[in-house]
């Protein structure tokens, strides 16, 4: 079988090396990841999982897994905010999983985690009210192979949610995230973090992402039905929105 090139920030390469290459740069910023996001995004990041997870509409009762979890948030938030809400927390990362865990511990009743990869997930068909999937999406591997797979697992009438850094509407802003990106992000991981390499592919991967409606025309293609997409700060993160029908 042909082995086929993938995106790994700038580099090409094979798709069975990427993945080891992406959990290897989340393995060595763990510890030091919510600090990060603080630091790279001067605490926005709370107001855009805030935001996102008001867009979602979550009612008692349902089961939602949080793909690519991380060490939490997502998670952590949902149930402050619904606490009867099952959470299935998936991420291939190991480290990332017990983290999360152990930053949880204090509200993790209907809070499972498992590690798997978004590609090949090992749940039934039509099982999730919903999917969520938080600044994960850009890291795996077939992107379209996990929208398939989402797609899969959500339940007739089930909703798709992503949220993700995206594509600034106005040139100014672009120009300036540019050059934020480039130049601020890899110093920041380089001093707070001591790992410049690693964010220094956050930003490659960034850039490499595909643009809001890009994304929704994969998306449309999947079959999701009703797709939309919400900017915030003039599109550098988007919401992206699809049922299944």
């Amino acid at each position: 079988m042909k082995n086929l090139k993938t995106r790994f920030g700038k580099l090409k390469v094979k798709e069975n090396q990427k993945t080891k290459l992406v959990q290897n740069v989340f393995n060595d910023v763990t510890k030091k990841y919510d600090l990060m996001n603080d630091l790279m995004s001067f605490g926005a990041h709370r107001i855009w999982k805030k935001k996102f997870i008001q867009s979602m509409q979550i009612h008692s009762n349902e089961l939602i897994i949080d793909m690519g979890s991380g060490t939490g948030d997502i998670a952590k938030n949902i149930k402050e905010k619904i606490p009867s809400t099952s959470i299935i927390s998936v991420d291939l990362n190991l480290k990332m999983l017990e983290f999360s865990q152990k930053k949880l511990a204090k509200i993790s009743k209907k809070i499972f985690w498992i590690n798997s990869n978004a590609e090949t997930l090992p749940f039934s068909d039509n099982l999730f009210d919903k999917y969520i999937i938080s600044f994960c999406l850009r890291n795996i591997t077939n992107i379209e192979k996990a929208l398939y797979e989402a797609k899969r697992i959500l339940k007739p009438g089930g909703i798709f949610y992503c949220l993700e850094f995206s594509t600034p509407r106005s040139p100014i802003v672009k120009i300036l995230y540019n050059l934020y990106k480039s130049n601020i992000i890899p110093n920041i991981g380089k001093y707070a973090a001591n790992n410049k390499d690693a964010y220094r592919y956050l930003e490659e991967s960034i850039s490499q992402f595909p643009k809001q409606e890009i994304l929704s025309k994969k998306l449309n293609q999947i079959g999701y039905t009703n797709v939309s997409v919400i900017d915030m700060f003039n599109g550098i993160v988007a919401i992206h929105k699809g049922f299944k029908t």
